[in-house]
């Protein structure tokens, strides 16, 4: 497990940073010293992204993973030395109403990701 000194400086994407989880994580990266950017969907509603004033701790670009053209852009501008890929469809009632719309977040964005 990396300690707070293998983050300081480090420039970090984090996808999915608007999310729940991904904006906690870029909370926390931010308090060990990393460089964060993020690429996600625009945060929902009174969002934990809001709660922790994400907008400070993140350049954050909005767009979705699975469009090859703003995820190079983002990669070509932030030019990250990890990447944090938490962009996904992860609600189990919304994959039954539109699974299609869920494969293609969760595989094809990871696909244009790697």
């Amino acid at each position: 497990m990396p300690t707070a000194a293998f983050w300081e400086g480090r420039r970090v994407l984090v996808t999915g940073h608007t999310g729940f989880k991904g904006a906690w994580l870029v909370a926390l990266l931010h308090s060990m010293g990393a460089e964060v950017s993020g690429l996600a969907l625009a945060p929902t509603a009174r969002s934990a992204y809001d709660a922790i004033g994400g907008d400070q701790l993140v350049r954050s670009t909005l767009g979705d993973i699975r469009d090859r053209a703003v995820l190079r852009q983002v990669l070509d501008r932030h030019r990250p030395e990890v990447v944090l890929h938490l962009a996904a469809q992860a609600l189990v009632r919304q994959s039954y109403v539109d699974p299609v719309e869920t494969f293609g977040v969760n595989v094809v964005g990871t696909a244009a990701l790697l």
